[in-house]
């Protein structure tokens, strides 16, 4: 009997559909498939593997709003965000489709003979994606693996699947050909461990929680399967006494705030320089309270619910016995309302400090000097991102320098751009997406030598 999930709009608190889950038994045959689609599919002409993959982008450009109004129901972003994550799908692919026609080799000169290297696709690559943003971390996985000449099976969260599985008839209409491109809504401790255990899926890209993604890297070892791996995340906020402070303090709600705060680049540390502390806290207090918390599906949101009840109930569980400086407001209900909420941070050792709680939670703590700005941001496991504020170009050089995170903006809050690489330092990840680099990880360098004086070489 097949297993199902019923999908809820966490806006409301209604089922939205019942999808059927993904058995193991379903999952092997997918990979079987997409193991036989490979050879063809990685022998298409790079200039049609091209113009397929900007066929699918262009019919996620023309289903752009149905695609964000059901991003809407299913995981409650505000239609604002969810345009422009449909919109990032249809770039990325875009990107991405430039690639087939661009990945060379290289010829390397020796002695004897002639060099040259080919990237070769992996095969099948298994992409898990999470319920915070299930379009586009989709879309970063399975743009360049396809682009490069892989097939792919990909899981959605069960909570989030209704646009991936959306996404996957759109390629089937763009004519990417049949097992090339698989989604497989189910358990990750099904569909998941299957991605992670089967011999034939050569790759695994993950994102999620910093515990899961050790679990999966533990496991890949067994086969020394290729893992890229996006964790989790509690980056720094850091604003000097001569940044703009009305500036700095208006866009920090955003910067946290964003997708309700389920973000693993959430600026949740505001780290503010101890002689313009209370006047950053007189600022930011209007702006947090201006933050419109309401139905995701009206153009004025800027922020809608939390995924379920149990993750409002988890961040809630940070808040108790904190010393909340003020909050935004939210709707009483239905549906997982949590509003925006600033904690003032003693020492940095609160759990609310050093823990990722993944929802509008924030705390500030005030620092001395450039030194003990970089200290503190740089005491956690974490290192994926991050904001420094400040008009000294040499400080915002040096502190970038300074700073252990892989992804930093000065004077603003941007994480992702989809030509530039993404990815942590330390417990927050594993290699990079996007930009001109991830493409290589979807590919082995082949290296071959060709004599050309007739005798034996090493």
């Amino acid at each position: 009997m097949t297993q199902t999930h019923d999908v809820i709009n966490p806006a409301t608190g209604e089922v939205l559909r019942t999808v059927p889950l993904t058995s193991a038994e379903q999952t092997d045959r997918a990979i079987a498939a997409a193991r036989e689609a490979f050879p063809p599919w990685r022998a298409v002409a790079p200039g049609d593997r091209a113009r397929l993959l900007r066929r699918f982008a262009d019919l996620v450009d023309q289903h752009r709003e149905e695609l964000a109004e059901l991003e809407v129901r299913n995981s409650g972003h505000t239609i604002g965000n969810a345009r422009w994550e449909a919109g990032n799908v249809r770039d990325v692919l875009h990107y991405y489709a430039a690639a087939p026609e661009r990945l060379c080799g290289r010829q390397i000169p020796v002695p004897d003979g002639v060099n040259i290297t080919f990237a070769e696709p992996l095969g099948v690559v298994g992409v898990i994606v999470p319920w915070n943003f299930p379009m586009p971390i989709a879309a970063w996985g399975f743009a360049p693996a396809l682009a490069a000449g892989n097939t792919v099976v990909l899981k959605p969260a069960e909570l989030t699947p209704l646009t991936a599985l959306r996404l996957g008839e759109l390629a089937r209409e763009a004519g990417i050909p049949e097992h090339v491109l698989q989604v497989l809504p189910g358990r990750g401790s099904v569909v998941g461990n299957r991605f992670i255990e089967h011999p034939d899926v050569r790759k695994i890209c993950f994102t999620g929680s910093t515990e899961v993604g050790r679990q999966i890297m533990a496991a890949a070892a067994r086969q020394v399967k290729r893992v890229t791996l996006e964790l989790g995340g509690k980056s720094a906020n850091i604003v000097f006494a001569d940044a703009d402070l009305e500036r700095a303090a208006a866009t920090a709600p955003y910067g946290v705030f964003d997708n309700a705060g389920q973000d693993c680049c959430a600026r949740s540390r505001i780290l503010v320089q101890r002689s313009v502390y209370d006047r950053f806290l007189e600022l930011l207090e209007p702006a947090v309270k201006g933050v419109r918390v309401e139905d995701p599906a009206r153009e004025e949101s800027e922020m809608g619910p939390l995924i379920s009840a149990a993750q409002r109930d988890r961040v809630a569980s940070y808040v108790d016995g904190d010393r909340v400086a003020f909050r935004g407001s939210c709707p009483d209900g239905p549906g997982f309302w949590y509003p925006p909420t600033v904690l003032l941070a003693e020492n940095g050792t609160e759990r609310s400090w050093r823990e990722e709680i993944f929802g509008p939670v924030v705390s500030v703590l005030p620092f001395d000097d450039e030194a003990d700005a970089v200290r503190l941001a740089n005491d956690t496991e974490y290192g994926l991102s991050g904001s420094i504020w400040t008009r000294d170009v040499g400080r915002a050089l040096r502190v970038s320098r300074a700073v252990e995170a892989g992804n930093l903006s000065v004077n603003s809050h941007a994480s992702v751009r989809y030509w530039t690489p993404f990815g942590g330092f330390k417990q927050s990840g594993l290699g990079r997406e996007l930009g001109p680099d991830a493409l290589t990880a979807f590919t082995e360098t082949k290296n071959v030598f060709i004599a050309t004086s007739g005798g034996d070489h090493e």
